[in-house]
Parts: structure tokens; C-alpha cells; sequence
């Protein structure tokens, strides 16, 4: 194996509900440990509606926020999160994450799992290939 650079270009839409979300790296571009995506979510209308929580059962997420503000909502609390905070959601915690600002929250999410979808519960997905 060698090192490799990913391209923001070549990254993979996926189609999840409420966000944006690229898969940059996975067991699909050849990583046998790590998926790490780009989630961007935009400010809310409160008119619209809400995407529920989803959860991993297989792996922790880490979520380091880039730009925007939000709030994760868990099983164990509410939590704010501003530019340069990390969260860590345990395996098997339901959450989501809100963006709270006027701005695109953007999001860097690791997951210690080359295939992350197989494990992910998401009820506002049908295609279970395509949860995050």
C-alpha cells in the first residue's frame, strides 16, 4: 500500500436527507480502516422538517466542526458546537446535529470503519447504502 491524495472533486455524493454529504474516503476508494466524509447542513426553515436521529452501531463517530454553529442532540444530552470543536458519539448513541446558525455548518466526520453504512440506523433512509 502507498500513500494517497483524494481529491475534494473526486468525492462521492451521497443522497442523505437534511445535509450534504461526500464521502471522501471509505472502503470504496480503497481504505482498508477509515471513512471520513464532508457533511455541510444548512441553517433550518423552520417551516420544514426536521431529520430525525440515526445512530452506528459498530463504531464511534468523531465530528470536527470547520465552519458554521450547531447543536448535536444525543441520548446523553444536548451539546453546542462551534468552529474547531470535535465531538465523539459512541457506538450505538442516537444523534443528530442542527445547524443553530445563518451559515452552512460544516463538518468533518471520521469513522474507524472502512464501510460505515452496513452499521448505520437511519430511519429517514430507505437505501441503506447511503447512510451516514
Amino acid at each position: 500500500m502507498m500513500a494517497r491524495v483524494f481529491t475534494f472533486a473526486s468525492a462521492t455524493r451521497l443522497g442523505l436527507p437534511g445535509r450534504t454529504s461526500l464521502e471522501i474516503v471509505s472502503a470504496n476508494t480503497g481504505s482498508k480502516s477509515v471513512t471520513l466524509r464532508l457533511a455541510e447542513i444548512p441553517p433550518e426553515d423552520p417551516a420544514g422538517p426536521r431529520r430525525g436521529p440515526h445512530h452506528h452501531r459498530d463504531c464511534e463517530e468523531c465530528i470536527f466542526v470547520l465552519s458554521g454553529t450547531g447543536r448535536t442532540f444525543a441520548d446523553s444530552g444536548e451539546y453546542a458546537l462551534n468552529p474547531g470543536d470535535t465531538i465523539l458519539i459512541p457506538p450505538g448513541e442516537n444523534h443528530v446535529t442542527r445547524n443553530t446558525g445563518t451559515t452552512p455548518l460544516r463538518l468533518l466526520c471520521f469513522y474507524p470503519l472502512p464501510d460505515v453504512v452496513t452499521g448505520t440506523v437511519e430511519p429517514d433512509v430507505r437505501d441503506s447504502r447511503t447512510h451516514s
